[in-house]
């Protein structure tokens, strides 16, 4: 059987995939949208219960989508944002093909090979929109934890009710591993938070939600080729953040106040103790100077003189363990909230680095002609990883796209 030909394929129907699709329809390139799963297949299988977009809802605006609803500064849950992306998809008539895996990708003398379980397709060009959080990352040492004690990812816990009784061990203090410390110690866990470099920052900053701040003042706008240092600024860990009702912060403070116990970064297994390094105090002093040196240019922005209501500074206690006995049952789970990576299984050209990460400029992928990719964090701008995002890496992906083709000319100019 030939293979089926098209000039597009987009990987991944979430709403990178999906913008991508909407673009590529406006430029009357023919295409196809492939989805493993379902539209929005990961808000779906891969988020815990009581997860809610950090971004209030006024900024979950989609190309061509705003948000027109009765409560702009709420946060959507996640089964919200898989009715948004469907919506988002049925509006745009998007032709997604669900349940169709790619197993299979590469090269050939004018384009690239396709093989999914559904059949092969030849296409001039390819968008990756499969996402950046595909794969939980553990440390190598994970597997000298004792058997005993049970190991979960955030793909793979749902909520308290099914943790075992004991105390818990979160390793992680982005927006997930704190999250989760607090739910669990607020259902009578003893919680034990493994904390290592963050972001810290408070959910109001002079009672605008503080991502407010982030878009109006274009802190949010920086390209990626404006970064000191891209790399390092690419693999930041997600801010310190909570959605919801009580628009409250959600910080290492907050979470000792409800009784969670802090330690440093995990770095060993040793003779079935976990060991911690002693440079918590360190780390939180950073991310305290950090966020208030980004606090204090929103003032500077906005001409504000007048002092604003002071952050305390994180609460560290004088001691801290250094060494947990996992063998002893005061640990009964642990939750690895380590981050997330790509999984390119499937992708047959030499366009990776040494760890496995995507080389590309700004979405367009190094040293293989007509390969793309969305939904990465600061692909094209530091807004790029939240739905607000998606709009303008889109537009300049499908721009250079479609300038490849025949009769096409590239974007000019910085976008």
């Amino acid at each position: 059987m030939s293979a089926e030909r098209v000039t597009t394929v987009v990987v991944g129907a979430g709403h990178a995939g999906l913008a991508a699709s909407r673009f590529l329809t406006g430029r009357s390139i023919d295409h196809v949208v492939l989805e493993r799963g379902e539209v929005a297949n990961s808000w779906r299988r891969e988020r815990w219960d009581s997860l809610r977009l950090l971004t209030p809802n006024w900024l979950n605006r989609l190309p061509g989508l705003p948000y027109t609803g009765p409560d702009p500064d709420g946060y959507l849950t996640s089964g919200e944002v898989v009715s948004l992306v469907e919506h988002f998809a049925a509006v745009n008539r998007a032709p997604v093909r669900t349940g169709t895996e790619l197993t299979s990708l590469s090269r050939t003398d004018d384009g690239y090979h396709l093989v999914t379980g559904a059949g092969e397709i030849h296409a001039r060009s390819v968008v990756l929109a499969s996402g950046a959080c595909n794969v939980p990352v553990t440390p190598a040492f994970a597997a000298a934890v004792p058997s005993p004690v049970r190991q979960l990812t955030p793909f793979t816990y749902r909520n308290p009710g099914q943790v075992p009784a004991g105390g818990v061990l979160v390793v992680g203090a982005s927006a997930t591993g704190v999250q989760i410390a607090a739910e669990l110690q607020r259902s009578g866990r003893q919680v034990i938070l493994s904390t290592g470099e963050h972001v810290r920052l408070p959910r109001l900053h002079r009672d605008r939600d503080v991502l407010w701040w982030m878009d109006a003042s274009g802190v949010w706008d920086q390209r990626y080729d404006e970064v000191d240092d891209l790399t390092r600024a690419r693999r930041l860990p997600s801010p310190q953040l909570v959605g919801g009702p009580k628009r409250e912060t959600l910080d290492l403070n907050a979470l000792t106040e409800l009784g969670v116990e802090l330690v440093g970064r995990w770095a060993a297994v040793r003779q079935e103790s976990a060991l911690f390094s002693g440079g918590l105090r360190n780390v939180c002093a950073l991310a305290d100077l950090k966020m208030n040196r980004l606090l204090t240019g929103f003032n500077q922005w906005a001409g504000i003189t007048s002092p604003a209501e002071e952050i305390a500074p994180t609460r560290v206690p004088a001691r801290t363990r250094l060494k947990l006995d996992l063998s002893s049952g005061e640990i009964g789970t642990i939750i690895w909230a380590t981050g997330f990576r790509p999984d390119y299984r499937w992708l047959g050209v030499p366009v990776l680095d040494e760890k496995g990460r995507l080389r590309h400029e700004g979405g367009v992928v190094a040293d293989s002609p007509g390969l793309y990719a969305l939904g990465l964090p600061l692909l094209r701008r530091r807004r790029s990883t939240f739905l607000n995002g998606i709009e303008d890496d889109a537009r300049f992906v499908v721009d250079h796209l479609a300038g490849r083709l025949p009769g096409g000319s590239e974007p000019a100019g910085r976008q």
